[in-house]
């Protein structure tokens, strides 16, 4: 009996050990300054094309606000810039000439005022044309540490413990051109099992319950005797 219980309440711990993965979450809108192109220097348009708030997206640093658009769209840009992007500025990348767009800053805001722990940056930092990671990358104006991708590819920033309605992502001046595809949010569930452990956890008080149900049965059995 004591050998069921202890293999339960063990099935039981590691059940509660496995917390559950990280859920992502949406902002509702965002604002910031329109990418940069070839009135910059570029060789393409590297606009927000997608964006559907207010402002120019045809305008190099024009103020976009009150809508979503490529840095939220689910897109995430699978090559280099060079590769994907195009004079119509509707290519994944959102990009900032940072002489010219100093130390972009981009508002995010959310609905429910969800507690936020990661936030996922897709960068292309091909060093061909300029184009490198930020120098610095700031969460609500705290500058993050972050080792940059050797090529293309997403940077994480951890153990933020954001609350409220809106936060600010910015990327530092690099001397030269900053390229994002997307920009994701994560929140920890870790107080919520995940749908295995609840069966784990269940199966544990199960096997505790039929081992007090035989200790209570022979106990019976013995007294009628």
């Amino acid at each position: 009996m004591k050998k069921l219980i202890a293999f339960a309440l063990a099935a039981t711990a590691l059940a509660g050990a496995h917390p559950a993965s990280a859920t992502q979450v949406f902002s509702s809108s965002y604002s910031g300054p329109n990418g940069s192109g070839q009135a910059s220097g570029g060789s393409y348009n590297y606009w927000d094309g997608s964006y559907s708030g207010s402002g120019s997206k045809t305008t190099d640093g024009a103020p976009l606000t009150g809508g979503s658009g490529d840095l939220t769209d689910g897109v995430i840009a699978n090559d280099f810039w060079y590769n994907v992007e195009n004079v119509a500025g509707t290519g994944p990348y959102v990009g900032w000439y940072t002489p010219r767009t100093s130390n972009p800053l981009i508002t995010f805001n959310f609905s429910g005022n969800p507690a936020i722990d990661l936030v996922r940056i897709y960068l292309d930092n091909s060093r061909v044309g300029g184009v490198y990671a930020p120098g610095a990358i700031l969460i609500d104006g705290v500058s993050q540490a972050f080792t940059a991708p050797a090529g293309f590819g997403p940077v994480d920033l951890g153990g933020l413990n954001l609350t409220g309605g809106s936060h600010t992502v910015q990327f530092g001046n690099n001397n030269g051109w900053v390229f994002v595809s997307e920009v994701q949010f994560f929140s920890s569930d870790s107080a919520v099992p995940e749908p295995g452990t609840w069966a784990l956890m269940l199966a544990g008080f199960a096997m505790i319950g039929f081992g007090m149900r035989r200790r209570s049965r022979g106990a019976a059995m013995v007294a009628a005797g």
